[in-house]
């Protein structure tokens, strides 16, 4: 039997990187749920309960972790590399051929989800995932109130939810070295909030000046009238609290939700806008959206747009998709100082708070 690589990362560690690489992949929820369920199992039991579960074969009767999980506990107890996390480091490679240089250069992602509303892990998950894949900040950006069907959040929910970043910073921050608090990795307070039928906000004006970054989208009636819909946009573009216009046209071109056509609506007129009011637009890195189409993110280019390249993650392994969105704007030819996620943090935050206080 040929020997097993060591592994000295512990079974915490191997299950996180397991459910990271499934997500990366767009594997099933309910494959890299295991994973994450059996970490958040073993997490808080002391090193010699799992030792000795281990030895005596009794990993299994913990709540959360399987016969598939288990294996993967004993094997990093052991020091040995879990084979499923082996094949799974071996499969991985780069997701894209081009995009590298510009990736290196982000230092952000400016649109996240949490489960907070649709998204898959907890808030404290996806701030540990962006710090781990270099981030010097993620803005989290759950949805606002009227998307029913993402659970989104009302303004006392996105209240609660400030204090928990506010804690999840300070634990982080009481972590780093002495000499990197002032500048280590900083979770940012965000929204994706819904751009009305009437181009308004779903937002109270209240709370969206208590966030660092807001991204705005439409959800609904994507098949609206060009007219109407370009009103739409213009009227939230012009809206102060405005910074990214998320996923212009709202396509999906594959994945498990099936395809759906973009939106129509007057681009030059929005892109137009969102140049004069120095609102981003949103290169959005999920496969399935590759929002704005070619044709259109030229057409921003040429606007003179800013732009902000997003993951627009729902579970930590997914904050990797953002090097698809940089493989289109290094093809697109934009400049790099153009992308509001290239910026320091205190640059960053000084774009989005200038409409806000002026």
């Amino acid at each position: 039997m040929a020997q097993r690589e060591p592994y000295d990362g512990g079974p915490v560690a191997a299950l996180r990187r397991i459910a990271f690489l499934l997500e990366r992949a767009r594997a099933d929820t309910y494959k890299v749920r295991a994973f994450r369920t059996a970490a958040a199992a073993v997490l808080p039991l002391p090193a010699a309960e799992v030792t000795r579960r281990t030895d005596d074969g009794t990993l299994a009767e913990l709540p959360g972790v399987g016969a598939s999980t288990a294996e993967v506990i004993a094997d990093a107890v052991r020091g040995v590399l879990p084979e499923r996390l082996a094949r799974l480091e071996a499969e991985a490679g780069p997701l894209t051929d081009e995009g590298h240089a510009l990736r290196a250069r982000l230092r952000g992602d400016l649109h996240s989800h949490s489960d907070w509303s649709d998204g898959g892990s907890p808030i404290e998950e996806m701030a540990f995932t962006a710090l781990e894949l270099g981030h010097d900040y993620l803005v989290l950006t759950d949805h606002s109130p009227r998307l029913k069907v993402a659970h989104g959040l009302s303004a006392d929910r996105l209240a609660r939810q400030l204090d928990v970043v506010d804690a999840v910073n300070a634990h982080l921050a009481a972590g780093a070295p002495e000499a990197d608090r002032g500048d280590g990795f900083r979770l940012l307070k965000g929204i994706e909030v819904d751009i009305v039928d009437d181009g308004s906000l779903d937002q109270t004006d209240e709370m969206l000046a208590r966030l660092d970054v807001r991204v705005a989208s439409v959800h609904s009636k994507l098949r609206m009238d060009r007219a109407a819909m370009t009103r739409r946009m213009l009227r939230a573009i012009e809206n102060p609290f405005m910074n990214v216009l998320g996923h212009c046209t709202g396509r999906l071109v594959t994945g498990s939700r099936g395809t759906r056509p973009p939106s129509d609506f007057d681009a030059r007129a929005v892109f137009a806008a969102c140049a004069e009011h120095g609102v981003a637009v949103e290169i959005n890195s999920r496969p399935e959206r590759r929002d704005p189409p070619g044709a259109l993110l030229a057409l921003a280019r040429d606007a003179g747009c800013l732009f902000s390249i997003d993951s627009d993650a729902h579970a930590p392994g997914q904050l990797d998709f953002l090097v698809y969105g940089c493989e289109r704007a290094e093809a697109a030819g934009i400049d790099p100082d153009r992308i509001v996620n290239t910026w320091p943090r205190e640059r960053l935050l000084a774009w989005a708070g200038a409409r806000v206080g002026s």
